[in-house]
């Protein structure tokens, strides 16, 4: 099961140490910061998937802080704070909040809001790491392919093969080009390689005209519109 990973923005001591407590009893992993600055040298150093953003800070207010972050990174922001009126709600979510807790909260409600919003950003992305070309889909995230909605099972090298060529429709690419970007320059071999593992790929896929041979060059990915 993934441990997430929460920073948790807040300049109240006490209340970090308790919303930690609570966090870390639900099973996530927990980093305090008191400000925006510390918050920022978390970001830099550790992987985060959501923070917990406290508005009422000195120096910099939580809608500063968050200002800064979203301008850098893709991380979801719930916002905690006391002030409870409508309008810190509105400039919360419009600067790219993701929820708005008020203070004081249970911690179940805390933790569904939490388990809510990741539940929704990790949906979003692996939405958006699907990529369509014809019949064939990728998914990038999960490293898998499908045709008509069929899993295809390949190994590393042809899913990396495949991504190259989609990546470079319609482009004519050698089979030079082809072996030195796909296994790298180091690699020990021979340019058959490239031919043994596009000749599979059509097999796998059924498709053989996706793959097109370009006669002297080497290969190109094309899908016909019809």
């Amino acid at each position: 099961m993934t441990k997430y990973r929460i920073l948790l923005i807040d300049d109240e001591e006490d209340m970090r140490h308790l919303t930690q407590m609570y966090l870390e009893n639900s099973g996530f992993e927990c980093i305090q910061a008191e400000g925006g600055n510390a918050a920022y040298k978390v970001l830099q150093e550790e992987t985060i998937d959501l923070i917990l953003l406290d508005i009422m800070m000195p120096e910099e207010d939580g809608f500063q802080v968050c200002q800064t972050i979203l301008k850098n990174y893709d991380i979801p922001i719930i916002f905690l704070s006391a002030k409870g009126e409508e309008w810190d709600k509105v400039r919360a979510f419009q600067l790219g909040g993701d929820d708005y807790i008020v203070k004081p909260f249970s911690p179940g409600e805390m933790v569904a809001r939490i388990q809510a919003v990741l539940r929704r950003f990790n949906q979003q992305h692996q939405q958006e790491d699907l990529q369509k070309i014809g019949t064939i889909t990728l998914n990038q995230h999960a490293r898998t392919v499908m045709v008509d909605n069929n899993v295809v099972p390949l190994t590393l090298k042809e899913y990396e093969l495949l991504l190259f060529l989609i990546e470079h429709q319609h482009q004519a690419l050698s089979r030079e080009q082809l072996l030195e970007k796909v296994w790298g320059m180091d690699y020990i071999g021979s340019l058959r390689t490239v031919d043994t593992h596009i000749k599979t790929l059509r097999m796998k896929l059924g498709l053989a005209d996706y793959i097109q041979t370009v006669w002297g060059i080497g290969y190109k990915f094309e899908v016909k519109e019809t």
